[in-house]
């Protein structure tokens, strides 16, 4: 299953065996090429050093070296098939997986791919001008390394439209360059994906927070009776866990720097000493959690439930649930405001799929706040960082209707509107945090804001020269 670089395109689905899908994506590529070069970096480099995928197997997938990033080699890789794989839940529960579209959800499978596909470029163009203000170069290879993987899994997307599904298919694909990020007339689907990443540690709570909505979402693609879009989703999630390191280890490092500067000026407030206080983080971290939630939809779906009874869209890690795989017996608890209180209410499993997705999520989340808190207690620093209430600043699903505050109280519109600058980021919070984004491109130096990592990429040292500039 190596990947054939030898190819315009490389691949591992033998594009050359089928000239028209062949020439239809080469005839795609000019697009994406020039959406790249509009859209992508704005950073001027004449490599960088990154990871290029070169095999689909288990062990020695990546190769690391410097790239040119316009040459940087994107294509369509998929994992090793499984001639055995069977559904694994739905009403065709232990039939073979599908090969091809059935056409009675060819529809409903287009429109979940669109959906993943439009995500994925969205954020390299939220995070376009990011590189102007990297606090060293590790950040902005990292940074860059992102957008390089978030580009190819478009492509992935595009392979699935392209081979699959016809015309509708490739118009689909090309709309997928036509919209952008934060556009009026044009924006991305998702709420999430036309917000502004303005800065570092949007970034890095961006990478945090909504990749991992992407990786709870492709695992449950993973599942998919469609076995294309399955394998596809399973090497996606290969690159996917780097995105979300990223976001791990720079909060992290936020903190680390904050706590040092707390030490230091022996005070909470250090802002003055070009530092992000904790207050703020806590109030970045509210903001990206809660836009977060809302990608995961309604908390009762009756979308959701026709997508897992049909066998297109499982549970996160399906095969290892200890139940029937049909849940048309099952109930579920789900979070509701009753009587004025967050109470809970027993609804039909099938009903709660986004609500038991988002609950794996949520779990995820909290390790994140278990690392970050860690480095405060070795410190010795008495605050801690919380994640917010799950009904806290949401605008899709039950508690859109409501005013929750992080603890989990239900209040009235004037006590949320006196309380949210204390809650959410400020403009006076944002200011801030842009005024300390000065660019740091010297191999071995870091901003003020933010501690080095621990170690560097692949084995090299923090000093190394990932970049080298134009």
């Amino acid at each position: 299953m190596s990947i054939d670089y030898t190819e315009k395109i490389p691949n591992n689905v033998d594009l050359a065996g089928d000239r028209k899908l062949q020439r239809a994506l080469e005839s795609w590529q000019p697009n994406f090429l020039n959406w790249w070069k509009t859209m992508g970096p704005a950073v001027p480099t004449e490599d960088v050093y990154l990871r290029t995928a070169v095999d689909v197997g288990r062990e020695g997938w990546a190769h690391f070296g410097h790239v040119a990033m316009e040459e940087y080699r994107w294509g369509v890789f998929l994992a090793e098939q499984n001639s055995d794989r069977r559904i694994a839940f739905g009403e065709q529960k232990g039939e073979p997986v599908w090969q091809q579209v059935p056409g009675e959800f060819r529809s409903e499978l287009q429109r979940l791919i669109v959906i993943q596909g439009d995500t994925e470029p969205a954020s390299v163009e939220q995070q376009r001008r990011l590189g102007e203000t990297a606090p060293s170069l590790y950040d902005l290879r990292n940074l860059f390394q992102v957008n390089v993987e978030e580009g190819r899994h478009l492509w992935a997307m595009v392979y699935l439209l392209h081979a699959y599904f016809g015309r509708n298919g490739r118009d689909e694909a090309e709309a997928l360059l036509q919209r952008n990020s934060g556009d009026l007339d044009s924006p991305r689907i998702l709420g999430a994906f036309n917000e502004e990443t303005p800065d570092w540690l949007s970034f890095f709570m961006f990478t945090y927070f909504t990749d991992r909505d992407g990786k709870y979402q492709l695992g449950t693609l993973k599942e998919s009776a469609f076995d294309p879009l399955s394998r596809t989703c399973e090497f996606m999630l290969k690159e996917e866990s780097h995105h979300m390191f990223v976001g791990t280890t720079g909060v992290d490092r936020v903190v680390q720097r904050a706590t040092e500067l707390m030490r230091e000026h022996e005070t909470d407030d250090i802002a003055p000493h070009g530092g992000i206080s904790l207050d703020v983080i806590q109030r970045y971290i509210n903001f990206h959690y809660s836009v977060s939630l809302d990608l995961f939809g309604s908390e009762q779906s009756t979308n959701a439930a026709n997508y897992f009874t049909a066998g297109l869209k499982g549970r996160w890690q399906e095969e290892r649930r200890r139940d029937d795989h049909l849940l048309t017996e099952d109930a579920a608890q789900i979070e509701v405001v009753k009587d004025g209180v967050l109470s809970t209410e027993e609804v039909p499993a099938l009903l709660a799929l986004n609500h038991d997705l988002r609950r794996e999520y949520i779990a995820d989340c909290e390790n994140g706040l278990k690392r970050w808190n860690r480095v405060l207690e070795q410190a010795g620093v008495d605050r801690r960082l919380s994640l917010p209430s799950v009904g806290f600043n949401r605008e899709v699903g039950h508690f859109a209707d409501h005013h929750i505050t992080p603890k989990g109280d239900v209040v009235g519109a004037d006590v949320w509107e006196a309380k949210r600058d204390a809650w959410l980021p400020t403009e006076a919070d944002k200011t801030h945090v842009r005024s300390l984004m000065k660019p740091v491109y010297e191999p071995g130096r870091i901003a003020s804001w933010i501690a080095p990592p621990s170690k560097g990429i692949n084995d090299k040292p923090f000093d190394y020269e990932y970049v080298h500039f134009a």
